[in-house]
């Protein structure tokens, strides 16, 4: 493992048990083995190496949409399935999460970044095309729709992972949610 990468699976590590705030050039060096000023020496400041943290976090989502589109499950099926990979990384990973989708100095990011959360989301966007192709989603301008069903379930985490999705507010839980809108959302069949 080249050092900058163990640099960002320590950064990764550190997001897991400390949240965004353990994590400081200067812990990393430490956490890493390496000297202090290491991560210096690849990363610009905090933000690139949070940024490289949120890059590789992208990579691995891609390859878990990818996987989960080239299965043989049914097109609403595997949305819900691409879905699942998000919810389950937003409670095992709720740190790197918010660095992937709530954090606006990271969003800010260009280059590397901004390419492959791009090539994540166009995974993303090839399972609403099946799904559209099967009559399981409206005829809608796919990003779109991609983009509402992304932010949806966004909200919904963020809901859960505050406390607030009550049964009394008609949520029991982010999957459930999502399962009834994809069904509201849903072509009626004639």
């Amino acid at each position: 493992m080249t050092t900058d990468k163990k640099l960002i699976a320590v950064a990764a590590a550190l997001l897991d048990t400390g949240g965004e705030d353990a994590v400081t050039l200067r812990a990393v060096g430490h956490a890493s083995g390496l000297s202090h000023n290491a991560p210096y020496k690849h990363f610009e400041n905090r933000d690139a190496l949070l940024a490289a943290v949120a890059t590789a976090d992208f990579v691995w989502l891609a390859e878990a949409f990818k996987s989960v589109r080239q299965s043989s499950a049914e097109p609403a099926a595997k949305l819900m399935n691409a879905l699942k990979v998000v919810i389950a990384f937003s409670v095992e990973h709720p740190a790197r999460y918010r660095l992937l989708l709530s954090n606006p100095a990271i969003a800010a990011q260009k280059g590397d970044l901004e390419s492959t959360a791009f090539i994540a989301f166009g995974e993303f966007i090839m399972i609403v095309q099946e799904c559209q192709a099967a009559k399981a989603l409206p005829d809608a301008p796919n990003t779109t729709l991609a983009g509402l069903l992304f932010a949806t379930m966004n909200g919904l985490i963020a809901m859960e992972a505050s406390g607030r999705m009550r049964p009394e507010k008609g949520l029991t839980s982010v999957e459930s949610g999502l399962k009834t809108l994809v069904h509201l959302l849903a072509p009626k069949r004639r």
